[in-house]
């Protein structure tokens, strides 16, 4: 495998980073997970565009403008002949000494990663996941935006953690106020009386990339969609609920901590979405 680092290509055996950068010691940076779909990267200006706003938040520098990133992304594709599969591009604040101060770190380090990916077996695609609520709640915005796609992901792995030790593979984080925010790695919607409902950044959602391409959808297909506060009652008593992310792509959830929703199988409206969407993903964005 060949990883872009610092404006080289080098063999995944060389590509290192220091001890002393602050991506490591403290979660400093930030970054992008992105799909490439039979030779097309999707939706990748969003994702630029999100990175740059992450580091902005951070006072971290982009060391690339977005058309040299642009075709970092896509030569760490070509070299590695990768057509199908996930780009992983993390900014870090770079090395420093062992102290919090991000000023000492004389300049960032960047590197991409282009290979494979597989969150979930594709029976569960067919038939739905069996999800739970965790008790890890998601961190509020006044401490750290959602918005921010930082190295920081604690929060999200105690309840990962938390979601293999209640049997799930994926899981519902609620913020501070008992509302869902979203799922470890994944916005969260449901459907109700034919209207589609995800949380708002506000309640602790990331803005996802994939999370966006559904409002498109939902305005293809003539169906209602807004954001809202969701309770887990809301998700319990919903006709139909489904995840999505990056990884995820669209994938429907058939029970919530024990409860069934809906029928208990993959809805009609989710179906018309992922048809949808896998249309979408190999025409919207940028070829290699």
């Amino acid at each position: 495998m060949i990883v872009y680092l610092d404006g080289k290509y080098v063999d995944s055996s060389e590509a290192k980073v220091s001890v002393f950068d602050h991506g490591l010691l403290y979660g400093d940076g930030v970054f992008e997970g992105i799909r490439i779909y039979g030779g097309n990267v999707y939706r990748l200006d969003e994702h630029l565009e999100r990175l740059e706003m992450s580091a902005k938040a951070l006072m971290l520098a982009v060391p690339l403008d977005r058309a040299a990133m642009t075709e970092a992304v896509l030569e760490t594709c070509r070299k590695n002949n990768l057509a199908d599969g996930y780009i992983r591009l993390v900014i870090t604040r770079g090395a420093g000494d062992l102290g919090l101060a991000p000023w000492l770190c004389e300049k960032p380090t960047l590197f991409i990663i282009a290979s494979k990916i597989s969150l979930y077996p594709q029976e569960h695609y067919d038939n739905g996941l069996s999800i739970v609520t965790v008790p890890t709640r998601r961190i509020s915005p006044d401490m750290l935006p959602p918005t921010v796609k930082s190295l920081n992901y604690l929060n999200n792995i105690l309840a990962k953690i938390e979601a293999r030790q209640a049997g799930a593979l994926e899981a519902i984080m609620l913020n501070q106020q008992g509302y869902v925010a979203e799922c470890t790695a994944d916005n969260i919607f449901i459907i109700q009386k034919g209207t589609i409902i995800t949380p708002a950044a506000s309640a602790g959602a990331l803005k996802g990339i994939t999370r966006g391409t559904i409002f498109d959808i939902a305005v293809e297909l003539n169906i209602p969609i807004r954001e809202g506060d969701l309770t887990r009652y809301d998700v319990w008593c919903a006709d139909e609920c489904f995840l999505t992310g990056t990884g995820a792509e669209v994938i429907p959830v058939v029970k919530l901590d024990g409860r069934v929703i809906g029928t208990g199988k993959p809805g009609a409206i989710t179906a018309s979405i992922l048809q949808s969407f896998r249309k979408r993903v190999r025409v919207e964005g940028t070829r290699t």
